[in-house]
């Protein structure tokens, strides 16, 4: 990152532009661009709102942004990497080497089978439970629906007059 700082100060001071200018118009502190021009990552609470500050600076200046991105990606991935990018160029097949590169992002996990049978039994014994409740409610709808009232004894006459 200091590298990125330094290159930032030079195309600043080469464009003639000073940190209290270059902070009116980027909207930022001096204090920030101090900090991105000597390099004091620890300044920043945010790493990518760094980066997007290094992008704007880079851009106001006129420098190539994809250039200064690409390197902080690569000063950022050095400094939180764990493994050494030696040991990920040379990497055999040792298992204890294989461990210590191996990543949660690049593992090939297990597929996890499902448990078919189980699941299969649960609908079968499901539809059958289904079956049974729908038999059951057919036979005891089937009651006979025509009632002593429907069809009088004989005594009870009903006349309807409109």
């Amino acid at each position: 990152m200091r590298e990125i700082g330094k290159y930032l100060k030079q195309s600043r001071i080469k464009n003639g532009v000073s940190l209290e200018e270059a902070s009116e118009d980027l909207n930022m502190s001096v204090v920030q661009l101090e900090n991105i021009e000597e390099g004091n990552v620890r300044a920043f609470k945010d790493i990518y709102s760094l980066r997007n500050y290094v992008k704007d600076y880079a851009k106001y200046l006129g420098l190539n942004v994809n250039k200064l991105s690409d390197e902080f990606n690569d000063f950022m991935f050095e400094k939180t990497s764990k493994i050494s990018l030696d040991a990920v160029v040379n990497k055999k097949k040792n298992s204890s080497l294989e461990k210590q590169i191996s990543s949660p992002y690049t593992q090939v996990k297990e597929k996890k089978n499902l448990p078919i049978k189980p699941i299969i039994g649960a609908v079968v014994g499901l539809v059958v439970i289904l079956l049974l409740f729908l038999i059951i409610f057919k036979i005891s709808s089937k009651d006979s629906v025509i009632t002593n009232e429907l069809l009088g004894n004989g005594s009870d006459i009903y006349e309807f007059t409109y």
